[in-house]
């Protein structure tokens, strides 16, 4: 199962670094790396916060694929 996002390119838009989002969401610089990567599926209330901070809805900002498997 993938969860893909569009992490930094809002954080990108909004004209912040990782840690500068970090800080916002209560979050370090290396788990937002890991997310925008793909290597990491926040939780639910993270998702939230990241949406909150970008003035969006999780579902434009996380996507979920499932596998063909």
């Amino acid at each position: 199962m993938a969860l893909l996002n569009k992490v930094k390119e809002y954080r990108n838009q909004k004209g912040i670094n990782q840690q500068e989002l970090g800080q916002l969401v209560g979050a370090s610089r290396q788990t937002i790396s890991l997310i925008e990567r793909g290597d990491y599926n926040p939780s639910i209330i993270l998702c939230l916060k990241i949406a909150k901070e970008f003035g969006a809805s999780v579902e434009e900002i996380f996507q979920y694929e499932e596998d063909d498997d």
